[in-house]
């Protein structure tokens, strides 16, 4: 009986592995199977006997049917999704049939494990980074440190002179002469500390990133879109930074030193920019996290009865909610970034009682709608919906009340839907915290802006934006792997 050379490619873990091997012609069976289900393949004559299996499910074999187990003599590329290969035998035949690795060609499509947990952290660490930043805020720090210096700038002055040289800097500038006036040395250290973290815990996540990232790119860690991926929140990063010190910038104009009427503060249209930046760093890297992990469960078998949860996530109803989420994580988006423009204006200043806003749900429409905003152009008028305090602080009134009712109509509707287990956590959870953000904003401006709860206000809302985000992912269709 003379022998068949046929390869076999199968789908394992991550990876796409060519078999070559030899075989008798007749009764020929084969199939591979991995931790989380058989693979099928189909095996393709190279010589002109005549004959092709293909195989797409478990392959079952007649209790009378003689056959022999056999390992591979060299393992897959991945030995640990790959437990065995079996190939039938003739009855009689006492020698085993060997099977060899003629070629193997390997590709990822699952990103490694420790790639998801790495990159869920560095979210953590942008949520960090933007508490703090808000923090530097609320002190009036962020203009303490005026210069911007990447590598430099991360030394702490230690000596007297250093912390004279520095004091003297920020002396050039318009915020020690109207917000900061006359404070003395130790203020100042108080306020450059702050900044000065902020800056320093920044360059920290960009060594967390940036060297992780090219390390499991170079190890083959990832695959080619999840390369691309990383690459795209690379850049990110390194547009926030300098998005960052551009805002800095717009708060030491000298200016402002001249006009009375005019506060040193960074604008409001750069501070909501630098801040949006942030949240989409923070969302790409949560979602691309969240989907290796579910992506490697998938693949392991961790993943309990996927055929159902695929079709389940499939279903009409499912894909409608979905879409609707999706809608709902853009409006809590929108409103934290409409919380940045009050925040660059100090609109939390006015108005400080809630629902009304002084005589009345709203003000008078002179003092939302002015021509001051304008500045001499009547086709400027447009201005009053992102400078003018009052009509800002209405907006985000408005965005949040919106917000919270139709997160509460998700809610209420989900309750009703047959939701994977997953989803319906994040779901509960979505809605308790935007209850809480809802009341940590009316005492955030019933009691004039207190840090801890305006600092409170704005995690929440990352937390917010969060859970939304999670329970658009838990959502979305399964992989085929």
């Amino acid at each position: 009986m003379f022998g068949t050379r046929f390869s076999v490619r199968l789908p394992m873990l991550g990876r796409s592995t060519r078999v070559s091997a030899v075989l008798p012609q007749s009764r020929i069976l084969a199939y591979a199977t991995s931790q989380s289900r058989s693979f099928g393949f189909a095996v393709s004559q190279t010589k002109s006997l005549g004959f092709a299996v293909s195989q797409t499910r478990n392959l079952g074999y007649p209790a009378s049917q003689p056959w022999t187990r056999m390992p591979l003599a060299s393992h897959a590329a991945n030995s640990n999704s790959m437990r065995f290969f079996t190939a039938l035998r003739h009855p009689g035949k006492h020698q085993p049939t060997t099977l060899y690795r003629h070629m193997s060609t390997t590709r990822r499509t699952v990103d490694a494990p420790i790639v998801g947990y790495w990159s869920l952290f560095c979210a953590s660490m942008v949520f960090g980074i933007v508490v703090w930043g808000g923090l530097t805020r609320l002190t009036e720090s962020g203009l303490s440190i005026v210069e911007w210096k990447p590598i430099t700038g991360a030394k702490l002055p230690t000596s007297d002179l250093e912390w004279d040289v520095e004091f003297e800097k920020y002396k050039q500038h318009p915020e020690y002469h109207k917000v900061h006036v006359g404070i003395t040395l130790e203020d100042f250290q108080r306020i450059y500390f702050m900044e000065w973290f902020h800056r320093n815990i920044g360059r920290l996540f960009g060594i967390v990133f940036l060297g992780p990232a090219a390390y499991f790119v170079a190890k083959g860690k990832v695959s080619r879109r999840g390369a691309a991926k990383l690459g795209g929140l690379g850049v990110l990063l390194l547009g926030q930074g300098v998005m960052g010190w551009y805002m800095v910038r717009s708060g030491l104009k000298e200016g402002m030193r001249e006009r009375d009427d005019d506060l040193p503060r960074v604008s409001q249209y750069r501070l909501t920019s630098h801040l949006a930046l942030a949240y989409v760093l923070y969302a790409g890297l949560a979602l691309y996290g969240w989907n290796v992990l579910r992506s490697n469960r998938l693949a392991r078998g961790k993943l309990p009865n996927p055929d159902h949860l695929r079709a389940l996530l499939l279903s009409r109803d499912i894909r409608m909610f979905r879409r609707k989420i999706a809608a709902s994580a853009l409006l809590v988006g929108t409103t934290c970034l409409s919380g940045a423009m009050v925040a660059g204006l100090d609109a939390g200043l006015l108005y400080n009682e809630f629902p009304m806003m002084g005589t009345g749900i709203t003000p008078p429409l002179s003092e939302l709608w002015h021509e001051f905003y304008a500045r001499g152009n009547p086709s400027n008028m447009w201005r009053n919906f992102t400078e003018n305090p009052t009509l800002v602080q209405l907006e985000h009134r408005v965005l949040a009340m919106t917000t919270f009712f139709v997160l509460s109509v998700m809610w209420w509707r989900g309750r009703g839907l047959q939701l994977p287990q997953g989803s319906r956590v994040a779901l509960h959870a979505m809605y308790a915290l935007a209850t809480l953000q809802v009341a940590l904003g009316v005492t955030t401006l019933v009691n004039g802006v207190p840090i801890a709860n305006a600092s409170a206000h704005q995690a929440n809302s990352v937390l917010l934006l969060a859970s939304a985000l999670r329970l658009y992912h838990t959502l979305r269709p399964l992989a085929r792997i």
